[in-house]
């Protein structure tokens, strides 16, 4: 089986179809990473476009360090934090994101909590929790996609999830008004089953058909 390395290397010397079967390989785990980076469909798709098209056009400048699959992760990242920036410096309200799976009305509204809280917490927390809880990616990987330490990732994971167990602490004590424990272990613990439970929820979210879209390799600029 041609591998991703393979396919990379074919894109930089004009194979036409290439690049479009490595993105059909990983689309669904860049959408969903982009998805719950930015937390809007239109922003995450747009970020995604972006992205492709930045690896599409500088593959030639791929140097086979880390894994190609870690390299897109590591575009579709930067991209979102690019928006998450610009949007910072020009806030607006974004349209309440709509769900076309049915769900039962407990299951959307504790899925809808996770993701309004995740835009809460700082961006670069949000991108390593992401990686980690969501996608599963080791710590190592993770550091490698962000660009960032080891040590880094788990500080700025555990902080992330910290913060979550304080936004979401009324799903696990509806009675008492939120309130949760002091633990910050037993706090990182529920932000993080809250991540996983809202990407296990969000598993079945068709991603953007990029693919169709990347242009043909007949135009491609390499960037080498």
């Amino acid at each position: 089986m041609r591998d991703d390395t393979w396919l990379l290397r074919a894109h930089t010397t004009g194979d036409p179809n290439a690049f479009n079967e490595l993105v059909r390989r990983h689309r669904d785990r860049l959408w969903a990473v982009a998805l719950r980076t930015l937390g809007d469909r239109e922003e995450a798709a747009d970020a995604l476009q972006d992205a492709l098209l930045s690896a599409f056009r500088s593959a030639g400048n791929f140097r086979g360090d880390s894994a190609v699959t870690t390299w897109l992760h590591r575009i579709v990242v930067n991209a979102c934090l690019d928006r998450v920036r610009r949007r910072q410096a020009r806030p607006t309200v974004p349209l309440p994101e709509t769900d076309v799976t049915p769900a039962p009305a407990s299951d959307r509204d504790t899925a809808m909590d996770v993701r309004q809280a995740l835009q809460q917490i700082p961006a670069e927390q949000r991108a390593a929790l992401v990686l980690v809880d969501v996608q599963g990616y080791a710590v190592a990987e993770a550091a490698v996609i962000l660009g960032v330490a080891e040590g880094t990732i788990k500080s700025r994971c555990a902080r992330g999830r910290a913060r979550l167990a304080l936004l979401l602490g009324h799903l696990r004590n509806p009675a008492d008004g939120g309130r949760v424990p002091s633990d910050v272990r037993g706090g990182a613990a529920q932000g993080r089953g809250a991540v996983r439970a809202d990407a296990e929820a969000r598993a079945d979210v068709p991603p953007v058909d990029v693919a169709t879209d990347v242009p043909s390799a007949s135009g491609k600029e390499t960037g080498a």
